[in-house]
């Protein structure tokens, strides 16, 4: 960018993303990942990898037994003993799917079809115990709050396809344990925040225009209200949530166009709308969000995160009391929907272009915490995603034969978030934001173990 550029300008071309020069640089070296789009399901309360993609046969044969103290040495919980705590095999079965073989839990009769499709990581690990940090830590790269999400990343470096709709949505079944901090700008300009779109058949409220209003009338309001808020901003240019407001009213008006169309799934066929599963009590809310994310990727939003689970006693937390109940609930609600979407994006041309992620914020021990649970563990646990050119059917890393740690091509959430960022084409280490005297990343100073091209199988 030649000649100076006032604080007023920089923002404007940011809320655009990087532009022209500044993206190149940016993208320049990084590899062939294709993902316009990122759909990224995150699974509020902690999934058992040993039940789910990370079979454990030792673990399920020596069920019962104490696990050997040199593996126990240096774990710890706060509710239970690692060196006293008897190991507990999975009560699911494995199978092989697809043509690779991968083996999938029972849990999934679904999913499990997209084997093919799946790129398992089996070696995820983090140090965060508790749900916040450990949200914030997988959401934003560190376990304290006030730092951007990765959608928010996403929006500032490659901004929005459609002017019309948020490029950064965010769809929750309520209350989350680390409140909305996981998708928030911090500290980015405040227009990077996650949009969020509430549950049920009327996610973004009051686009309808009220009666007796013209549409002429409303565009004076705004007008006006615009003009006054500028007014004020241009003393104050340094507020990123006056500006955030602004370009927030802009929005809303520009999405009274577009958005009703958007996130009407009822106007999807009876058959779509019975392959998400809206036509079931279990998987209509999730299939619902599932449905509504193809639509909006459809349309040009960037990053769409949906969260499954709340902090009201109905996510995979309820595993610490009721491993087999909790689990069952959780894969009833979701299974469906997800290999939905996989399928629909697939039909529709749309998976080429879309990165569809799994994640949670840890995994759960393969220890027993009292008669039917597991507590929180973050040693070792998996995640999978599918999409963007993806080789799929095959699993990255490995924990160790109990499932306690992840000892082979170990992989941090830095490790991730730069792999998912590479797959939409950027260079993590350069997606920058200048604050306290240094260029922030998402990626901080790591990362150093992404696994771009081992995911489009050129490793």
């Amino acid at each position: 960018m030649n000649g100076p550029v006032s604080r007023r300008e920089w923002l404007d071309r940011a809320s655009r993303g990087f532009g022209g020069v500044a993206l190149a640089s940016m993208l320049r070296g990084a590899p062939a990942g294709r993902a316009r789009n990122v759909i990224y399901i995150f699974n509020h309360g902690g999934v058992s990898h040993v039940d789910t993609f990370d079979p454990k046969p030792t673990l399920a044969r020596l069920s019962g037994q104490t696990v050997p103290a040199s593996f126990a040495e240096g774990l710890k919980t706060s509710r239970i003993d690692f060196r006293k705590a008897i190991m507990r095999g999975s009560p699911w079965e494995f199978h092989k799917h697809g043509d690779s073989g991968l083996e999938i839990s029972s849990l999934f009769p679904h999913l499990s079809k997209h084997a093919g499709r799946l790129a398992v990581v089996r070696s995820c690990h983090g140090d965060a115990f508790d749900h916040a940090p450990a949200i914030f830590l997988r959401c934003t790269g560190t376990q304290f709050p006030g730092r951007p999400g990765i959608g928010s990343w996403m929006a500032y470096g490659l901004g929005s396809e459609n002017k019309n709709l948020p490029s950064f949505v965010v769809m929750s079944d309520g209350a989350m344990k680390s409140g909305a901090g996981a998708y928030g700008a911090g500290f980015l300009p405040a227009s990077y925040q996650g949009t969020v779109f509430r549950a049920g058949k009327s996610p973004v409220l009051n686009l309808a225009t009220p009666d007796g209003v013209t549409a002429a009338a409303q565009k004076e309001t705004l007008d006006f209200v615009n003009s006054m808020n500028r007014s004020h901003f241009a003393s104050r240019e340094d507020d990123s949530t006056l500006d955030a407001r602004i370009k927030a009213y802009e929005l809303a008006y520009r999405m009274q166009a577009e958005a009703p169309g958007a996130v009407d799934v009822d106007s999807e066929s009876e058959v779509t709308r019975k392959l998400y599963g809206l036509d079931e009590p279990v998987t209509a809310d999730f299939g619902r969000k599932c449905l509504l994310a193809r639509r909006l990727v459809e349309r040009g939003v960037r990053f769409v995160q949906i969260f499954l689970g709340t902090n009201l006693g109905d996510d995979w937390d309820d595993a610490h009391n009721d491993l087999w109940g909790s689990h069952i609930k959780m894969t009833k609600k979701s299974d469906r929907p997800i290999a939905a979407l996989l399928t629909d994006l697939q039909g529709r041309g749309l998976l080429d272009s879309t990165l569809v992620v799994w994640n949670g914020e840890f995994g759960r021990t393969p220890l027993a915490e009292g008669k039917n649970g597991r507590d929180h563990h973050p040693y070792g646990f998996s995640m999978w995603m599918a999409g963007a050119g993806i080789q799929g059917g095959r699993a990255l890393g490995a924990t160790d034969e109990f499932g306690l740690r992840a000892v082979d091509q170990p992989k941090t959430i830095h490790d991730v978030n730069a792999s998912i960022l590479r797959m939409t084409g950027v260079d993590h280490t350069k997606l920058t934001w200048r604050y306290q005297g240094r260029d922030q990343r998402l990626t901080d100073v790591h990362g150093e173990g992404e696994f771009t091209g081992w995911l489009l199988g050129q490793a």
